[in-house]
Parts: C-alpha cells; structure tokens; sequence
C-alpha cells in the first residue's frame, strides 16, 4: 500500500504546484488560460440568449463568432459592420466598452503574478516573451476565424492591439508579485541613484512628484466624476426602470442588456468629466452635453441613456468647480512630500520669500496642470469612438478643449491646494 501512496502523492503535490517546464512554454499556458477564461464570461451569455430565442440570426457559430468579435474589440480592435441597412453600407464600430476591457486586464494581471512566481530575475523576459507571442497568435486567429457575413476585423489589428493590455496586465501582475521594481528587472534603484549627483537628484525628484500630483488631481476628479454617474443614475432611477419595461427583454436579455450597460460605465464616467469640465462630450454627430450647452438629438433607447442631463441651468455653472476641489487634492499631497525643490532654489535667488513662494507655486500649477491635461486626452481618447449608426459615429469628450479646462481648473486648484494646506499640516520638527 506504501508503494501505491507515493506515486499518488507525487501527482497530487504535481497537480498542485504544477510541472517544470520552460519559462516561455509557462508563460504561453498561463496566458491561454487567461484567454479561455475570459472568452467564456463573453460567449457563455450570448449562448445563454441564442438558446432562449433572443437572436434572430439561426447559425449557431455566427453567435461563438460574434463572442470572438465582441472579445477582441474589447481590447480595442475595431470591428468593421458589413451591412448597416439599405443604402447605408458599412461602418466601424470603434468605441470600446472599457468595461469589458477590465476583463481580459485582470486575467492577464493574474498570468503576470503566476510567470513572475516561477521566474528568476534574470529569466523573466522569457515567460513575459511566450506570453505576448501566445496572445498575439490568439488575437490573429480570432481575427481570421471571427469574420462573416455581418462583420469583420483586420487580423493584423486582431494580432498587435490586443498585445497591448496583455502587455499592461502582465506587467503590473510581474511588478505586484515582485515586490518592487528592482527585483522585477534587477535594477538597485536606491544605488543608482546615490551614484548620480544631488541637483539632478532633486530635480528628478521634482518632476516625478509632479507627474505623481498631476496623476492624482485626475484620478481625483474622475473619482468625483464617477460619483455623479451614481447620482444621476439613482435620481434618475425611475425613467431606467421604465425603459426596461419599454423594450421587455425578457430575463436573460434584461440580464445580457445589463452586462452590456456595465460595460459602457467607465465610458460613461469620462463623458461625466468632461461635462464637469465645461469641455462636454458628444452622442452623435451634432449634438453637445456641457455645462454651458446641452443640445441632444435622438438617442438609442437604452436605460442608461435616461440618465443624462437633460436641459440647462442656471447652476450648472457650480460644476465647474468640482476639478478645482480635484486640484486642491494634488496641491496638498505636492505640500506633504515635501520635494519642491523649485521653491528653494528660488529661495536662494529671489529675496522676499512671499514673491519667491508665489514664483514657485505658480511654476507648479502650471505644470500639473499640463500632466492632468495630458492623461485626460488619453482618458478622453479611450472613452472616444463610434458605432457606425446613423449619427451616432461621433461619441466622446470633446478631446482639446476638455483637456485645456481641466489643466486650468486643476493648475488653480493645485495652487489653491498648496498655499492653504500649511493651515491644516503641522510640522513634526516645531512640534517636538
């Protein structure tokens, strides 16, 4: 019975910690079970409606077809309609539920964690490599075997976009395994930089904690943006509800709906930006939602589209004020580091303090106002697209000039921010 149990043990301590094999080989394994697991939160819903008769379409593998189309284009791979209607043509569908697209990030994040568990420092590159080649190989079989009658995507565009997210996922789950940067890539961050001198020191420190502060303020009021999605959806609750009812779904399409609705949320969230903003945001071609102007032609019947703004007040103009609020954040967290070496080295050269203190706070307004702006474009370009539907193929902030007023409101706000925070800070060495 002894010689029975130890090869039974073997297996089972095999089956848990899994089989040696070649780090590329492992990476390739772990990104093709990202990539099962994640098709199927996309196809098993869409069986689950073809099977309760809410398809029109007959062919079962135009339906596995659609759940390859819908899983490659969140990822950002455009898809490409055949047939519009009569006299319509064709038309790109380019606007990505960012939603959806959390999926195949977070089961990426997952294989980045388990490559990095079985990987030394030095060989990481290798299951990182197998994993990207793996997933490229997947999105262009996709792309080739996803096309049909109805819709169609560039299997080069399936092969390269999709690379992208697999790449942020594996990454960021490597570097959350790893513990820090170092022992990720084997770079002694702390060493370097006691190797270099301590003006470029400071002024390294400067500039990242600047982009860290212009982060924050955007992080910030996104947050306060997401905040007023939920707001309006539940005063707004009722006329949802009621376009439920209108379109009468049936349960597994309510449920297919909702999913759907879930997905275009952070999508929703950026356009809310924008509106605070001032900026605005479009829903077809010629229409605008802003705090200074509200023009909507027809809309899709969708329950989520209940919740908009509708028509202009006098108030509105409140809203403007909220990414200053944002900006206050940036300013205080910019105070507490303590690393505006800029200030001192105006200290050192302007000779009244209050001019040299306004100098410098001006001088970091305006620069964290420039990195908000610049993650808001790319914000705002993410949120952007088209569903290649009469007017509705301009969808999106309204990119330049919702980045320009969120670089003014959250330049002011870090000025705001950083000139009141020595109210409310105490300072540990006065203190002792």
């Amino acid at each position: 019975m002894s010689r029975e149990k130890k090869p039974m043990k073997a297996v089972m301590l095999r089956l848990r910690n899994g089989w040696p094999m070649p780090l590329a080989l492992q990476g390739a394994f772990e990104i093709l079970q990202s990539v099962v697991f994640c098709l199927a939160i996309f196809v098993v819903p869409l069986i689950a409606v073809y099977f309760s008769g809410g398809f029109l379409e007959e062919s079962f593998n135009v339906i596995l077809q659609f759940g390859g189309q819908l899983w490659l284009h969140a990822h950002g791979v455009p898809v490409e309609v055949l047939s519009l209607g009569e006299g319509q043509g064709s038309g790109w569908i380019t606007l990505v539920p960012l939603g959806l697209s959390l999926l195949p990030l977070m089961f990426c994040w997952r294989a980045g964690r388990r490559i990095a568990r079985a990987s030394y420092t030095d060989q990481l590159w290798q299951g990182l490599a197998g994993a990207l080649l793996t997933y490229a190989l997947l999105g262009l079989a996709a792309g080739y075997l996803c096309t049909n009658q109805y819709a169609r995507v560039n299997v080069v565009a399936a092969a390269l976009i999709p690379m992208a997210i697999a790449c942020a996922g594996l990454i960021i789950g490597a570097r959350r395994e790893a513990g820090s940067w170092g022992r990720l890539i084997g770079v002694d961050t702390a060493s370097y930089l006691q190797s270099i001198s301590p003006h470029r020191r400071w002024a390294g420190s400067y500039v990242w904690h600047v982009i860290v502060a212009g982060f924050l303020g955007y992080v910030a009021a996104v947050g306060i943006a997401g905040v007023l999605v939920s707001v309006s959806v539940g005063t707004h609750w009722a006329d949802v509800a009621n376009v439920y009812q209108d379109l009468r779904p049936g349960p597994l399409g309510s449920f297919a709906l909702t999913l759907l609705q879930l997905g275009f949320i952070p999508n929703a969230v950026f356009w809310a930006l924008s509106w605070i903003s001032g900026g605005g945001f479009s829903l077809g071609v010629g229409s605008t939602l802003s705090t200074l102007e509200t023009t909507v032609g027809p809309l899709p019947s969708l329950p989520l589209m209940a919740a908009l703004p509708s028509g202009s007040s006098s108030y509105n103009w409140l809203f403007l004020l909220l990414p200053v609020v944002a900006g206050i954040v940036a300013g205080w967290y910019f105070l507490r580091v303590g690393e505006n070496h800029l200030e001192d080295w105006f200290a050192r050269r302007i000779p009244y303090a209050a001019l040299s203190l306004g100098v410098s706070t001006v001088c970091l307004s305006v620069f964290t106002g420039l990195v908000t702006g610049l993650f808001s474009l790319l914000g705002s370009l993410l949120a952007s697209g088209s569903l290649a539907i009469g007017r509705l193929t301009e969808i999106g902030p309204h990119l330049w000039i919702t980045a320009g007023a969120l670089a003014l409101q959250i330049g002011v706000g870090t000025a705001i921010g950083y000139l009141i925070a020595p109210l409310f800070e105490t300072d540990p060495v006065l203190e002792g």
